[in-house]
């Protein structure tokens, strides 16, 4: 049986985290979690400190000093699970946006035919739930924007529903990866496709979160739009 971890990073999410970690829990294949907690002053670290009891040997926590981003968050919890041999590494948001439900078949792909699985919002038609318009256009055409630049045939490159094969993330050089928030999602799929991994879409239900407040900002939205033009221009040094 393969090793499964799901690696969730956290920022004030102290009404939000229970309620995934107890649904990932409960679904079938009751995967590792991993949260990593950029010291978040709402407590939610003494919340998953807490729940590590009812879950042991399941559930896992790192803490970092400071809030530095997603993307750093996320290259912490990789270098954790590869270092404990885990097969397939996914990431997750916090805010319940991703329904754990989806994760069995996503899992099963990753068994099958794809090195890299990203849960979709946009493989058929747009399936998002309850966000204003402005932010769904913003999205939408960020993915076509970034399939222009890159030639990536990927749907929804800015995805945060990602499940890797160990191999991937093992040939990635993942403590160089440059970007911190929309645009470290975007890197590591174009990563990953330029050394030839088979990247697959699943189409999945996106929700907006219900509780607490998105980390969205201004700078992130400016990361991305760059930070895809350098991708595309360092594209024969990731080769």
């Amino acid at each position: 049986m393969k090793k499964v971890v799901v690696i969730i990073p956290t920022y004030n999410e102290i009404e939000n985290i229970s309620l995934i970690i107890d649904s990932l829990f409960n679904i079938k294949i009751s995967p590792d979690i991993l949260v990593v907690d950029d010291n978040s002053p709402d407590g939610t670290y003494d919340v998953v400190k807490g729940l590590m009891s009812k879950y042991k040997k399941k559930l896992f926590l790192e803490k970092r000093n400071k809030k530095e981003g997603l993307g750093a968050a996320y290259v912490h919890g990789f270098n954790w699970a590869l270092d404990r041999k885990y097969d397939y590494i996914f990431q997750m948001d916090a805010d319940l946006s991703h329904n754990p439900n989806e994760l069995k078949k996503m899992v099963t792909r990753l068994g099958l035919d794809a090195d890299v699985i990203i849960g979709s919002r946009y493989k058929n038609g747009v399936n998002v739930i309850n966000w204003p318009l402005s932010r769904i256009l913003l999205s939408y055409v960020a993915s076509i924007y970034v399939r222009f630049i890159t030639s990536m045939p990927i749907k929804d490159p800015t995805s945060g529903f990602v499940g890797y094969k160990k191999k991937v993330l093992e040939t990635l050089n993942i403590n160089r990866i440059k970007f911190v928030g929309y645009a470290f999602q975007i890197e590591m799929k174009y990563k990953a496709w330029i050394k030839g991994f088979n990247l697959i879409e699943e189409s999945i239900v996106f929700l907006n979160r219900a509780h607490g407040n998105s980390k969205m900002d201004r700078s992130i939205i400016l990361e991305a739009f760059f930070g895809v033009l350098y991708l595309r221009v360092s594209k024969r040094k990731i080769k």
